[in-house]
């Protein structure tokens, strides 16, 4: 009977939980809603299109600040505050590389996340030997790609070893990501990537893709809501081990 009353409580609290998140989410959805709804040029920058742009990634701040408290801000909620800055300054192009800055920083807080006690991870099969090393020929190759573009700009001189140094981090993010064995960072890392390739090869004008800009915002909204989440899920696993700990004792 213990057992039972014990399984139909944990199905409870699991219910409530998500719930609760949902909850949480309401600003998230809603601010991307006006977002995609307003869809401000981006030949008019503004502090008012600052604001439209970070309300998602500040929503999602208030998320993992609420879940994981004060020690969040050196973790996820730390890196989506950094990539709020980011997404301020490159409302103007000419603050391009300060806002890269800010996602270097918010990679590195991602990166020293996935490294922590909550994330611990199993031993690494093959498979995921296997998909480091894609990672990283990625990484490499798209940078060895781009290089010849980057030359082309008239920051160059500053422009090739910082999107180097911005390659760098973000694999070893990915990286990291798989490493936790949690899907939604692992997906969230992934799309990360892929939305600062689509930046890349538009800025630079490697190529030319339709709609860039719905794809990279739909990307990175998605990539940043993934990696969130899978924090808060990593946080409820280990507090729901902590008091399964506790009742075995």
């Amino acid at each position: 009977m213990d057992i039972l009353e014990t399984s139909a409580y944990d199905r409870r609290q699991r219910r409530n939980t998500w719930c609760v998140l949902f909850l949480h989410l309401l600003p998230f959805i809603a601010s991307c809603t006006t977002y995609f709804y307003l869809w401000i040029p981006d030949s008019a920058p503004s502090l008012l299109a600052a604001g439209i742009k970070a309300a998602p990634i500040l929503s999602l701040v208030f998320l993992a600040f609420s879940y994981n408290g004060g020690r969040s801000l050196m973790g996820v909620a730390g890196g989506l505050l950094l990539s709020a800055g980011g997404d301020v300054c490159l409302i103007w192009p000419e603050l391009f590389i300060h806002g890269m800055g800010c996602f270097a920083l918010a990679h590195l807080l991602y990166s020293f996340t996935f490294l922590s006690s909550r994330y611990s991870a199993t031993s690494s099969s093959y498979s995921f030997f296997f998909l480091y090393l894609i990672l990283w020929l990625i990484g490499g190759g798209l940078y060895v790609y781009l290089v010849p573009f980057l030359r082309l700009d008239p920051e160059a001189d500053v422009l090739v070893p910082a999107i180097g140094g911005y390659v760098l981090l973000i694999v070893i993010m990915a990286t990291l990501a798989a490493r936790t064995r949690q899907p939604l960072v692992l997906l969230g890392s992934l799309v990360f990537m892929a939305s600062d390739l689509t930046i890349a090869l538009t800025k630079f004008n490697v190529v030319d893709i339709e709609y860039e800009r719905h794809i990279i915002m739909t990307t990175y909204y998605l990539a940043q809501l993934m990696i969130a989440l899978g924090d808060v899920k990593a946080v409820l696993e280990e507090d729901a081990d902590d008091i399964h700990k506790w009742k075995r004792s």
